[in-house]
């Protein structure tokens, strides 16, 4: 019972569970035990932690074996067993959907991402946040819809909306007039106002700012939000 015990609290605390001789009984509760820890919400989600430590476990591996499987011949074992170790974590960021290219990216030095989905919640409505003569060719205006922060921005007559709110760590952005960026003052990122990003610091790049439904009625530039 001990063990049995241990591992349904380790199992509960989302941490790895210690192994221990399961008898038939055992058994059967541990299956019912995982089956319902796998039906909660959001189950099927890898910690953020976890996701965080196996970019790093690539990024480290890739930058040990730059050359990939053709230095294995040249090298010997040291080589393969540096690239097994690559090939094994890239194929489980990729089951869980972590984003190979992504973990690539970890040192800074690949291309930033392409803009982002649209945002649309489950439910919302229009909400009229300025008028068409307010927003001006070239002109860029935030608006804020309760919990939905973000900015406007008319280009070639058509307006646009992305998230005002930074992919990394949820800090509130800020326009910059003079480099048109929307910048974020905790971890000095900057994104496009397309929601590209631009420029960031940080050991993986952030992910593009989502675009937000936004259309004009009668004279009024309208987003659609919860």
């Amino acid at each position: 019972m001990r063990g049995l015990a241990r591992y349904l609290h380790d199992l509960l605390g989302q941490r790895r569970p210690r192994r221990f001789r399961a008898s038939p009984d055992d058994d059967a509760v541990v299956r019912t035990a995982i089956a319902l820890r796998a039906a909660r919400p959001g189950s099927g989600q890898p910690r953020e932690a976890f996701v965080e430590e196996l970019h790093e476990r690539l990024a480290t591996q890739a930058r040990a074996a730059p050359h990939g499987p053709v230095s294995v011949e040249r090298h010997g074992r040291t080589t393969r067993r540096q690239f097994v170790q690559v090939a094994s974590v890239a194929a489980t960021a990729a089951a869980l959907g972590a984003g190979v290219d992504h973990v690539l990216e970890a040192d800074g030095s690949g291309p930033a991402p392409t803009a982002g989905s649209t945002l649309m919640p489950n439910s919302g409505r229009w909400h009229a946040v300025m008028t068409s003569a307010d927003l001006a060719e070239g002109g860029v205006k935030q608006f804020e819809l309760g919990s939905v922060v973000g900015f406007l921005a008319r280009s070639g007559g058509q307006v646009a909306a992305v998230s005002g709110v930074c992919t990394h760590q949820a800090c509130r952005l800020a326009f910059a007039a003079q480099t048109r960026r929307l910048n974020c003052p905790c971890h000095n990122a900057s994104f496009a106002l397309t929601g590209d990003v631009v420029t960031h610091q940080l050991k993986i790049a952030p992910a593009p700012l989502p675009h937000l439904p936004v259309r004009e009625v009668d004279g009024r530039v309208e987003v659609f939000a919860p």
